[in-house]
């Protein structure tokens, strides 16, 4: 049973701090891409962060580009988000999802599409003001 579960989300005030965390259980073994992705309300989901897990490769939005780290750990089957510097159009659904893995030759391990990932948790909320 594939299983996703977000958690860390909250409230906090503008240059604030979070960390999001991503339990993962029942993944197949081939699934090499991890991806952090958010929704406001009347917006797209848009992607944030993806890793390859592999040899860690990391892609981020430009948006977050120096504030928002993803990480690893294989013990705990844990993805996490490290969020600094919030600002409130950080205010989002946070979604964890897995499976981005792009075709050999594309140029990139993951996709950073949301569209292109079949697994997904049911998000943590956060909130900046």
């Amino acid at each position: 049973h594939v299983q996703l579960v977000e958690s860390g989300g909250g409230s906090v005030q503008n240059g604030g701090s979070l960390r999001l965390s991503c339990a993962a259980s029942g993944l197949p073994e081939n699934t090499y891409c991890m991806g952090w992705f958010r929704q406001a309300p009347g917006k797209e989901r848009e992607g944030v962060a993806q890793m390859y897990t592999p040899d860690r490769t990391t892609y981020y939005a430009d948006s977050v580009k120096g504030r928002f780290a993803i990480s690893q750990d294989n013990i705990k089957n844990t993805v996490y988000l490290q969020m600094n510097i919030l600002k409130s159009e950080d205010t989002a659904m946070y979604y964890c999802s897995a499976g981005g893995r792009a075709p050999w030759g594309s140029g990139v391990y993951c996709y950073t599409d949301p569209l292109k990932y079949p697994v997904w948790g049911k998000g943590t909320q956060v909130t900046v003001s």
